[in-house]
């Protein structure tokens, strides 16, 4: 394991096996950073990957103490919002996140900006059409609870951190595991399924392409706005009828949607368009990227 170079600045990114990780990784890379990653498991060919699970205290500690990051990105969690194993995602999102703020502010680095992932899941069913960072959280879900309990967990190293917190609302993109939604329609298509079986049918959600997604997080961690919370959004409504019908054009034909009662959940949040206005003054605006173009980069991409 080669823990830094004094030619490039460092960045670490938890969670850099996974979905997001990727794609931040090479943001950063191409922006001139030498990156480091935390993982839970080996991924071979990567040197600068440390598997280290966030729940070790003293194994995250000696982690970033080698590595004296100058950003970091917190991408690791549970992210799945039906995950099964609750205890997890609560030792996950909360008890691992207060490890790595606790070893951040004990270790002997200047770190200038630490990125912290939540998620506008928080929000729950608002009664505003266009939600803004200042709408009231009311999480209606485990996987929220658990993010606004980090936000308020994070309040306690804000003095002596960094810390900037983004609320990113729905993205995807080639790579997100198949459990997604969008992935999920979009392997059905391209398999030629007969049929799919989804759950609430008349929801609507304001999604970006990862690629957008992690060019935002690069500027806000270079722009270290402390102390600040961002949602990351498009601003765009689309329905899940929208991108099935979307994918149906470029597959060529339609699919028999049966609604399966086991994939409804009662404390559905219905609506989710975000506002950017808050994140385009601090960094500027960052043109989308529009949803079809992401569908089709992913119907495309699976053989």
């Amino acid at each position: 394991m080669v823990y830094h170079s004094d030619e490039k600045p460092r960045a670490l990114i938890t969670g850099i096996g996974g979905f997001t990780g990727a794609y931040l990784e090479k943001e950063l890379q191409d922006a001139g950073y030498d990156v480091y990653g935390i993982t839970d498991v080996p991924v071979p060919g990567h040197d600068t990957y440390v598997v280290c699970n966030l729940l070790d205290r003293e194994s995250l500690r000696k982690t970033v103490s080698a590595i004296r990051p100058e950003i970091v990105a917190h991408l690791a969690a549970v992210s799945f919002v039906a995950y099964d194993d609750v205890d997890m995602l609560y030792r996950v999102n909360i008890t691992g996140t207060r490890n790595l703020l606790s070893a951040l502010a004990e270790c002997d680095s200047s770190v200038q900006c630490i990125l912290l992932a939540s998620s506008a899941n928080i929000y729950g069913n608002s009664d505003r059409i266009v939600i803004d960072e200042g709408c009231l959280p009311a999480p209606i879900n485990d996987y929220a609870i658990s993010k606004l309990a980090m936000e308020y967990l994070a309040r306690i190293w804000m003095d002596r951190l960094p810390i900037t917190i983004v609320r990113p609302f729905n993205y995807t993109g080639v790579g997100q595991p198949q459990h997604f939604l969008v992935p999920k329609i979009i392997r059905h298509f391209r398999d030629r399924s007969l049929h799919i079986e989804l759950g609430n049918l008349d929801v609507i959600r304001d999604f970006s392409d990862v690629k957008y997604v992690t060019s935002i997080y690069r500027r806000l961690l270079q722009k270290a706005p402390a102390g600040e919370i961002f949602n990351v959004c498009s601003g765009v409504a689309i329905s899940l009828k929208q991108i099935i019908q979307s994918v149906s054009s470029l597959a060529g034909y339609q699919i028999d949607i049966r609604v399966n009662s086991a994939f409804v959940r009662n404390n559905e949040v219905k609506q989710l368009i975000g506002s950017s206005n808050k994140l385009n003054r601090c960094i500027g605006s960052i043109p989308s990227v529009p949803f079809d173009e992401t569908l089709r980069w992913m119907f495309e991409s699976i053989s």
